[in-house]
């Protein structure tokens, strides 16, 4: 392979790898950010049913919180309920909110940051095999 066929590899694997690098960057700074800033509360499990247009595998249940200025704030889970790490319903989770966009939140103890080092990863195992191929059709 070489020639225009190798060069649109090559360009499109670089730029595949530095997306999922920074992808994994933002994904980690907001980690922190909310580590950092977010308030603490605690959020009440809630099951939802099933509709046949939900194609979310394993479904995330909603989380409902008060936050410190007494709004009731209800979304869904920034990570699914897992046979290891089940969220049941009426129990309640230890979250973490932005308090300027509560609708931002932190499962504690559930942070999936090895998510973010795995698309971190990837982007420079992309970036790396992009200039290994670019060197090699030199």
């Amino acid at each position: 392979m070489g020639g225009t066929a190798g060069f649109a590899v090559v360009v499109f694997g670089a730029l595949g790898g530095v997306v999922a690098y920074l992808a994994g960057v933002v994904g980690l700074r907001e980690l922190h950010r909310l580590r950092r800033v977010g308030v603490p509360a605690s959020a009440l499990v809630r099951a939802r049913a099933q509709r046949p247009e939900d194609h979310a595998l394993p479904p995330r249940p909603l989380l409902q919180f008060e936050t410190a200025d007494g709004r009731v704030v209800e979304i869904f889970s920034p990570v699914p309920s897992t046979a290891r790490h089940p969220l049941p319903d009426g129990r309640y989770v230890p979250v973490r909110y932005d308090p300027a966009d509560p609708r931002q939140v932190l499962v504690d103890g559930r942070e999936r940051a090895g998510l973010e080092y795995g698309f971190l990863a990837l982007g420079v195992l992309a970036v790396l095999g992009a200039v290994g191929l670019a060197v090699t059709l030199l």
